[in-house]
């Protein structure tokens, strides 16, 4: 187990916070968390990775210690997240390095793929889509509503998940034992979260979701020409991203290793030893 640094740099402007850790000689890879988290997501899974590799996991834009500028002062969607953590790879001088995405961490990491997929020595995927199937409809009916017709009608269904009843489902749907998740988890979510001004970048982001599904087929294409390692991890009791969205990287990622986990959405809460276990084992094999 290795030091982890908490570090900040200006990327465009804009402070972005990111956790460090590993020999910068090793094979490098790159942690992109979710919705409503951040690296703290990562805070248990970073140690057990930096004894063997050079782990970069930062704070996107409007989450977590990054700033969090208010939507009048910066045009929020997920190429401008991309563009920025884009930016702090280059500042960091990183290119090569695996992905490992997480629910938004995923279109973030699909557009640096399709922008350098030689730096792509790998995929990891833990309950981040990539494919139209996964989506499980009763959660985004109203998402895909909010994004074809913001407003008064289609609004207030989506400012729900911003609500700590929301944010601690999150945590606890498909878990089998709800106690081996903290509460500070959510509590520290919602807090920041709540923070004035952040609920119209969360909605922003909630807009602009729908953007993030013309990708697909260009991520696909990479997958099969690429032919960059994948394993899809997946909490299989995700009712957010079905398990579904975990199996269809096999149509395109050759020897796609698939594993479907007894847990929910933040699977590291949960099964942070399993999920080390799958994810050092591949790492070793294909970055070796």
């Amino acid at each position: 187990m290795g030091s982890v640094h908490h570090r900040t740099a200006t990327i465009d402007g804009h402070r972005i916070f990111y956790r460090e850790a590993g020999p910068a000689d090793a094979p490098a890879i790159v942690l992109l968390h979710g919705y409503p988290t951040s690296s703290f997501m990562f805070r248990e899974l970073i140690p057990l990775l930096a004894g063997d590799y050079h782990v970069i996991a930062p704070d996107h834009l409007g989450f977590g210690r990054s700033d969090a500028p208010l939507v009048d002062e910066f045009a929020y969607t997920f190429d401008a997240l991309a563009e920025l953590t884009s930016g702090l790879l280059d500042h960091l001088g990183l290119d090569r390095y695996a992905l490992y995405v997480q629910d938004y961490g995923a279109p973030i990491g699909w557009r640096l793929a399709l922008e350098h997929p030689e730096r792509i020595s790998a995929v990891v995927t833990q309950n981040g889509n990539g494919y139209e199937d996964g989506f499980v409809e009763s959660f985004w009916t109203d998402v895909w509503a909010y994004a074809a017709n913001p407003g008064p009608d289609t609004e207030p269904a989506v400012r729900a998940a911003l609500s700590v009843e929301a944010i601690r489902w999150q945590y606890l749907h498909g878990v089998p034992d709800p106690s081996l998740v903290s509460p500070d988890t959510w509590e520290r979510d919602l807090a920041l979260v709540s923070r004035e001004g952040n609920d119209e970048v969360q909605l922003a982001l909630f807009r602009d979701y729908a953007n993030n599904r013309p990708l697909y087929p260009r991520l696909h294409e990479f997958l099969r020409t690429n032919k960059v390692p994948v394993l899809a991890v997946w909490g299989r009791n995700d009712e957010i991203f079905g398990p579904a969205g975990a199996t269809a990287f096999a149509r395109d990622a050759e020897d796609a290793e698939v594993h479907l986990i007894d847990g929910g959405h933040f699977l590291l809460e949960s099964h942070l030893d399993v999920v080390a276990g799958y994810l050092r084992g591949f790492l070793g094999r294909v970055l070796r």
